[in-house]
């Protein structure tokens, strides 16, 4: 005799991958994006990077009218605060804007003590300094950060670790993710030291921002796609067939 328990909350998340896995037999490219990867529960989606770049880009335009840093400074907290109130109304979480608060008040912070205006962006500069660290590390110790996100959301929590196949589309989607972040890098770097303050916050908030996360988005999904979604087994009760059941008193 056997039993199988699941816990609605994972019988949920078990459906999803289902879902996913129809949605890419099918061929139905939105919904298996939408099911197999949550974008808005994993790394922030697309108004997460929205809501990092913003801010800067604002920090650009105003430089590049008025070449003073507080001004600049100041029109950058115009759409913080406007994110804040509209997360407010909404009731959603502050992490997202409340990062964006601190690395605006960093930087500005750094800008005004060198009187360099592209330390404005240094705070950026090490965030993605750190999430290329952090990818590279995960993928190299054989616990990509991508499986690590992505497995809870599809109902494969860690089973992947036990099918190479999966495993290694994990390890590969996060050197895809480590990728947007060494990009990122070549390009804010360079225009950092040369201290092109307009140029870089500009790049930032279009080609570096939505644009490249969309494309590496794109490849993670390609790839992750290749392999099936790898389903935990289900705990299983053994029961002898000999043991008399006992009656009560």
């Amino acid at each position: 005799m056997t039993e199988s328990r699941m816990p609605g909350e994972h019988h949920h998340v078990a459906e999803q991958a289902e879902h996913a896995a129809e949605a890419v037999a099918q061929g139905k490219f939105g919904a298996a994006v939408a099911a197999e990867f949550d974008l808005k529960k994993s790394i922030g989606g697309p108004r997460g990077v929205i809501e990092s770049v913003l801010p800067y880009a604002v920090f650009s335009l105003v430089f590049a009218i008025t070449n003073e840093l507080r001004p600049s400074v100041i029109a950058a907290c115009v759409p913080l605060a406007v994110l804040i109130v509209w997360r407010l109304i909404a009731r959603e979480p502050l992490t997202q804007v409340f990062s964006g608060v601190i690395g605006i008040a960093i930087g500005a912070y750094v800008a005004s003590k060198t009187g360099r205006a592209s330390d404005f962006f240094l705070p950026s500069i090490l965030k993605n300094a750190a999430s290329a660290a952090g990818a590279i590390i995960s993928a190299l110790v054989r616990w990509p950060i991508v499986g690590i996100f992505v497995g809870p959301i599809t109902g494969e929590m860690f089973e992947w670790r036990k099918h190479p196949a999966r495993s290694r589309v994990y390890v590969l989607a996060t050197w895809i993710f480590a990728a947007l972040f060494l990009v990122r890098l070549a390009v804010q770097i360079p225009l950092w030291l040369a201290d092109e303050t307009a140029l870089l916050g500009t790049l930032n908030a279009t080609v570096l921002g939505l644009p490249l996360f969309a494309l590496a988005l794109w490849l993670m999904w390609l790839v992750l796609r290749s392999v099936p979604v790898v389903k935990p087994a289900e705990p299983v009760i053994l029961v002898d067939p000999d043991e008399t059941p006992q009656t009560p008193y």
